[in-house]
């Protein structure tokens, strides 16, 4: 009698339980700066425009270093890439607290940005070797997803400790969460080929749907990083298209990321605890929108719809959802604001599936890479934008600050219309 075949495993969606813990352990130490910043900036004496280069010093390292970040993701195994980065972000977080300067914080904001560059390089690159092309959306959408779930329930969380503990407390245990996480990692996770848990089906089933499942970051057998390398990443206009369309959608996210706690309490008169409850209801409304994005994309694509209405169909519409953020200027309704600031951050939600694109458009060889410059245009806006919206509120008026933001969100709509066109591999030039 034969033996049935064997049932695959599922091994690729604990992995990516993985991902999205870390995401969540990302952002929570990207974003604790955005509660802690009216009590430090009181504390400290610092001003809007200071404020907006604290938060901004985290955006300049961060955008420089994605391109090396990405290189690091195609050359080093995340098994050990990732614990050693996030223990030394974790350092930096927990050094924050000791701060009692702007130089220290914007420092210690800079070192943060230098070793989380390459975190989304190597979450994209675990996902492009853990799952077929089918799962890949829903699987961008579930870590992704985490930066906003975390921030949704993190915030009121953050909130709370700092009631009690301060702001320096805030940041020491955002830090010891960071230890704790490396170690765990470290032992649990492991590329396609090498984990003793995912069977031969699963690795068939991965890489017969077009996972890249050798793709795991080694040295061994791969071609050293060039310049030619490099000037791929720039020369083709499909790339530059969802590069500069990461720039608009990072510019609403940044947004909530920094000023909007700020925004609800000193602009819209709330108090400490009720706004930190408050801010969960756009980052909620943002979880829903990337996994309905995710999904219904997959969904799509496995009925044959294009992938220009599959993929770009739920980028589009949500980056003309996120212009809506400019509704807030018209209402004094506290009720209201939230509303229009829940449904522009459903639509960048809806719109952050973006990194599918980075696995479909670059070349194979190259995928890192190109997500180290895809990164590192989108993170200029975390330079750029908490910047320029420091000065535009400088006066305690934002209404400027969010026409600003609903204009950046129209210009994406805008480059993912004209510049990625069909959506398809792009060749090497001289490769075919």
């Amino acid at each position: 009698m034969v033996a049935p075949p064997a049932k695959a495993t599922r091994k690729r969606y604990g992995i990516l339980a993985l991902i999205f813990a870390t995401v969540v352990i990302n952002y929570m130490d990207r974003s604790n700066i955005s509660v802690a910043a009216a009590a430090l900036g009181e504390e400290l004496q610092l001003t809007k425009v200071q404020l907006g280069f604290v938060f901004s010093a985290f955006g300049v390292t961060y955008s420089l270093l994605q391109i090396p970040g990405g290189i690091l993701a195609d050359h080093y195994r995340a098994r050990l890439l990732y614990p050693v980065i996030l223990v030394l972000w974790s350092l930096a977080t927990l050094l924050q607290g000791l701060a009692n300067s702007l130089a220290a914080l914007i420092g210690l904001r800079a070192a943060i940005g230098v070793f989380e560059a390459p975190s989304y390089p190597i979450n994209n690159r675990i996902v492009t070797s853990w799952f077929p092309d089918r799962e890949r959306a829903s699987a961008i959408a579930v870590y992704t997803s985490g930066q906003f779930i975390g921030l949704a329930f993190l915030t009121p969380l953050l909130v709370t400790i700092q009631a009690y503990a301060g702001w320096r407390g805030l940041f020491f245990f955002s830090g010891v969460v960071g230890f704790i996480w490396a170690v765990v990692w470290y032992l649990t996770y492991r590329d396609p080929r090498r984990h003793g848990g995912a069977n031969a089906e699963e690795i068939a089933l991965i890489a017969g749907g077009g996972g890249l499942v050798d793709t795991g970051g080694t040295n061994a057998g791969r071609v050293d990083f060039t310049l030619t390398d490099l000037r791929e990443a720039f020369v083709h206009r499909k790339l530059w298209g969802i590069y500069l369309g990461q720039f608009c959608l990072g510019s609403t996210f940044i947004f909530f990321l920094t000023w909007f706690p700020t925004y609800l309490v000193e602009f819209r008169g709330l108090d400490f605890i009720k706004s930190g409850f408050l801010a969960a209801i756009p980052f909620l409304a943002a979880f829903c929108g990337v996994l309905l994005a995710g999904f219904l994309s997959d969904y799509l694509v496995r009925h044959n719809i294009s992938p220009e209405v599959s993929r770009k169909g739920p980028i589009m519409l949500g980056m003309l959802l996120s212009t809506m953020i400019v509704g807030a200027n018209y209402t004094d309704d506290t009720a209201l604001v939230i509303f229009f600031l829940a449904v522009a951050f459903f639509g960048n939600g809806l719109a952050s599936i973006t990194w599918v694109f980075v696995s479909l458009l670059a070349p194979r060889r190259l995928i890192g890479l190109v997500g180290g410059v895809f990164n590192f245009i989108g993170g200029l806006a975390a330079v750029i934008t908490p910047t320029v919206i420091g000065y535009l509120s400088q006066d305690g008026d934002f209404a400027p600050a969010l026409v600003f933001i609903s204009g950046m969100a129209l210009l994406g709509v805008v480059c993912y219309g004209t510049l990625v066109g069909k959506i398809e591999r792009v060749e090497e030039s001289g490769r075919g």
